[in-house]
């Protein structure tokens, strides 16, 4: 299977023209009936050897946390020394795999591994500083600061990894540090101890904050309406970052997480918010939204059916529906898109991804 990276490098080196590469791409969406941005590609594994180099990674990652886990055993705490060991072992082989190789799934994990290891370090470094349990009581706010800190350094080493490497996931990855930060300057800058429930300040902080990486995640995608370069890459897996930070806190309000609490009300509500997540996926032409709220659905779901006399059968009937209505939204997305699109303002329409085959 060719990606669009793998067009793009084949344009640029001039293995094939750019009027090629075009036909092809139109020929596929032809076929398909449905633009290719339909589709929602992002690549993962180009061949079994993706797997196989990921596995060998992992395990020279968890040797390194091992051996950084030796050097301060007795740390009640995150192990710095394992984090800059994992960070450093993380970057080197991006050199190899990921620069040179630009395996996708060995790319992700090792970013992930690299972002992790920079946090855990300064996590690690903070509470041997603070010699554990004092670190959490006498100095709330300092520690909320240096929390703040690290998160924001962290951002900062997502975005030397990205213009070094640009793994799309990279930048979801410093977003999420940069929401971190902002949630952990709020809590301390109201005085954790002054909060009788985190819940109360933390949810809205990550709605909101879910609702701007959903913004920026729409510039992204804007910027590429035809899907054909890497911001779209990018786009997904902001995307798929702010989903459950916008989801999560919906459903926590209506109850679905506290689960004896929803009522017939909050059952109701679930599935009118899961439409409406529907109609925005439809519209933007991202599925995150309706994968990451399918969970609280099927909660709703199940409680509604059980009130209603199927006891037996509610786990069963509430797969049935959801499953057989993904099945056809997902075969039908196409037209189903199209129609939902056309009823939203031209201007709108411009800006949002195609639609329609582009000859239409």
């Amino acid at each position: 299977m060719y990606t669009e990276d793998d067009l793009r490098t084949a344009v640029a080196t001039g293995a094939i023209t750019a009027e090629a590469a075009d036909a092809l791409r139109n020929s596929v969406r032809v076929s398909r009936e449905a633009p290719a941005g339909d589709e929602e590609h992002f690549r993962l594994i180009n061949s079994f050897n993706d797997i196989f180099v990921t596995i060998a990674a992992i395990l020279l990652l968890v040797a390194m946390a091992g051996i950084g886990q030796a050097i301060t055993p007795n740390l009640n705490g995150p192990p710095p020394f394992s984090g800059l060991l994992v960070a450093g072992a993380a970057w080197g082989m991006a050199e190899f795999f990921t620069r040179k190789r630009r395996m996708a799934l060995p790319s992700i994990v090792l970013l992930l591994a690299f972002v992790g290891g920079v946090f855990v370090t300064q996590l690690g470094t903070i509470v041997m500083l603070f010699e554990g349990d004092n670190f959490g009581n006498e100095n709330a706010r300092l520690a909320g600061l240096l929390l703040s800190a690290s998160a924001l350094i962290t951002a900062g080493a997502a975005w030397l990894h990205w213009r070094r490497f640009m793994v799309p996931i990279t930048i979801a990855a410093g977003a999420g540090a940069v929401a971190v930060t902002v949630i952990a300057l709020v809590v301390t800058a109201i005085g954790p101890k002054q909060i009788d429930n985190p819940q109360d300040i933390v949810m809205p902080l990550v709605f909101i904050l879910g609702l701007a990486i959903f913004g920026f995640a729409m510039r992204w995608d804007t910027s590429d309406r035809e899907r054909q370069t890497r911001r779209s890459d990018v786009a997904f897996w902001l995307h798929l970052l702010a989903a459950p930070m916008i989801a999560h806190p919906i459903f926590h309000t209506l109850g679905v997480t506290e689960g004896s609490t929803i009522g017939f009300g909050g059952a109701f509500a679930v599935l009118g918010v899961y439409v409406l997540f529907g109609i925005i996926a439809l519209a933007i032409d991202r599925r995150a939204l309706l994968v990451s709220a399918l969970a609280y659905v099927l909660v709703a779901l199940t409680f509604l059916f059980d009130r209603f006399g199927a006891v037996e059968l509610n786990v069963a009937l509430t797969a049935l529906v959801i499953g057989s209505a993904l099945l056809m939204l997902s075969a039908f997305w196409s037209p189903i898109r199209r129609v939902v699109v056309h009823q939203l303002p031209e201007t709108l329409q411009a800006r949002l991804p195609i639609s329609a085959p582009l000859s239409a």
